[in-house]
């Protein structure tokens, strides 16, 4: 991950502390004693236990320090400056799909908040991109591997 920056919204960045305490304090303890434990099954070279609980631990190492230079380069977007006359990040938006009369709600936010399965997409996503800047009433031709949706922007809220 390079130097670029995180923009996170108050709860994201909530979110991305608690879980690098939790690493930090609580994964990182949980993987040294399994490995302790591994450790004294005898020979480690052929001892799966310690293979796969040093493998978590290169895991936890590797989050921690992506979750530390997210929060180093993180931009915090706060409620007073979002505006709700254009769609931005930390805005939450209702869409109709022209071609099927489908409305769907998403809530704006930077990539590393990114969860479609709770309907937070990103800024940097398709959908994201294309409405990105845009205004109640706007239809946007939104690219997709399937071919191209029509989105028309019915509300901006904030969330």
């Amino acid at each position: 991950m390079s130097d670029k920056e995180v923009i996170l919204t108050p709860d994201g960045l909530k979110r991305l502390e608690e879980e690098l305490e939790t690493l930090k304090s609580v994964k990182r303890r949980e993987v040294a004693e399994r490995i302790k434990v591994a450790i004294g099954y005898g020979d480690i070279s052929e001892n799966s236990e310690y293979e796969d609980a040093k493998n978590e631990q290169a895991f936890i190492e590797g989050r921690i320090i992506t979750l530390e230079k997210m929060l180093r380069n993180a931009r915090i977007i706060n409620s007073d400056e979002i505006a709700t006359d254009v769609v931005s990040v930390g805005v939450t938006v209702t869409v109709e799909d022209m071609e099927y009369g489908d409305t769907m709600e998403y809530t704006i936010v930077g990539t590393a908040e990114s969860d479609p399965l709770n309907n937070k997409i990103s800024n940097e996503s398709p959908v994201g991109r294309a409405i990105i800047g845009k205004k109640v009433g706007t239809v946007v031709d939104v690219s997709v591997p399937a071919g191209v949706i029509q989105y028309k922007i019915l509300d901006i809220k904030m969330k």
